[in-house]
């Protein structure tokens, strides 16, 4: 299993990854408790003490990475999260983006994603998908993942590393001139 560095950032074009910490508590869980942005995902329950304690503890997990996307002016514009690693493959989720956000903040967030993985020798990637979320079913696709499976609410992907450079280089406008 891979280390994830939480001191890493990912800087993109006109947003970064950083990692989410306890002093990120207040904006995951509104974030998480927003019925509209959360519907599919899992729900969490408990207080803004309780989501401090469970980032605390996932900042000290080193298999997985909570990142926080930020603006480039430090403006907390969504959440992601890196983690169930199998072999050289890893799986994304928990992403949400903040209602009013700039609408290439989730194009850019996912290249990211991509690109962070990828320099952490990772080559694919698997995640999934609660069935009736079509517009994120359609964004993965139009990046290149296939289906794998269903459960009676999930659909599960996967993408692979050529796949994965097809889309950045595809949408490369997204990001910075070095990572393109």
């Amino acid at each position: 299993m891979r280390n994830f560095n939480k001191t890493d950032t990912v800087t993109g074009k006109n947003i970064y990854l950083r990692a989410a910490t306890g002093a990120d508590a207040a904006f995951v869980f509104d974030m998480r408790s927003n019925e509209a942005k959360s519907r599919y995902l899992n729900k969490i329950e408990g207080t803004v003490a309780d989501q401090q304690a469970w980032l605390e503890k996932s900042y000290a997990d080193p298999g997985q990475f909570y990142f926080v996307i930020s603006s480039i002016a430090d403006e907390p514009l969504g959440l992601v999260r890196l983690y169930d690693q199998q072999g050289d493959s890893f799986c994304w989720g928990s992403w949400l983006i903040k209602p009013g956000a700039p609408s290439m903040t989730a194009i850019e967030s996912a290249l990211l994603v991509y690109q962070y993985a990828l320099a952490q020798g990772f080559t694919k990637s698997h995640f999934d998908v609660r069935i009736g979320n079509d517009s994120v079913i359609h964004f993965h696709q139009k990046f290149g993942a296939v289906e794998t499976g269903r459960t009676d609410k999930d659909i599960f992907f996967s993408i692979d590393g050529d796949d994965i450079r097809k889309s950045m280089q595809k949408f490369r406008k997204f990001l910075p001139a070095a990572a393109a």
